[in-house]
């Protein structure tokens, strides 16, 4: 697993575009705003793009993944059409099977159950339907939070990109896949739930 991952705080920012089929982001240090993974979607088919600007957007397949600045592969996220509900699969930097979100059916906000590569339940991914805000939660242990940040009012009108923050508690060790499934899970979060 990368060492990248052993940070605590990314801000996650949306590329700008007003008719973009692709999915990409930059990621940041806090602290400094330097750029240091990239999310990009470069596998995407006509048909795909074509699909992307219609009503069935949501149901689109997509394969992203993020990169260091350098260009080191860090993980792969995956999923298919989607007809109802999102089965999504994330990779790590050599291609084997870290775990897998699942949507849940009629969840207020949206919810994801976070699995490891045997389907046994890690965390919760719950939303709240009145905002941007997103826990990591099991039980009363909460592993990491994402919320909204608000880019200002004439970019968020003639966009479709938006900013994220991503905090890791520090309970979570530096090593664990987890790390992996909660960046990738920031992904989902706005292309299966928030699109």
């Amino acid at each position: 697993m990368n060492s990248i991952l052993s940070r605590n705080l990314f801000f996650v920012k949306e590329h700008i575009g007003m008719f973009k089929a692709a999915n990409n982001y930059d990621i940041h240090d806090p602290e400094n705003q330097d750029i240091i993974m990239t999310c990009r979607e470069e596998k995407l088919g006509f048909f795909t793009k074509f699909l992307r600007f219609t009503d069935y957007k949501r149901m689109t397949p997509f394969d992203v993944e993020i990169k260091t600045s350098t260009g080191e592969k860090v993980l792969t996220v995956k999923r298919g059409v989607s007809i109802i509900l999102s089965t999504v699969e994330v990779f790590d930097e050599n291609d084997q099977l870290v775990g897998r979100f699942k949507q849940k059916f009629f969840s207020i906000g949206g919810k994801f159950d976070v699995l490891d590569p045997n389907d046994q339940t890690l965390c919760t991914l719950k939303g709240k339907w009145t905002s941007w805000d997103f826990k990591f939660i099991k039980g009363n242990d909460e592993f990491a939070h994402v919320s909204k940040k608000w880019a200002g009012l004439g970019k968020e009108l003639f966009t479709t990109a938006d900013n994220y923050m991503l905090s890791i508690n520090e309970k979570v060790p530096n090593d664990s896949s987890m790390r992996l499934l909660i960046l990738a899970a920031v992904m989902c979060i706005d292309m299966v739930l928030k699109e």
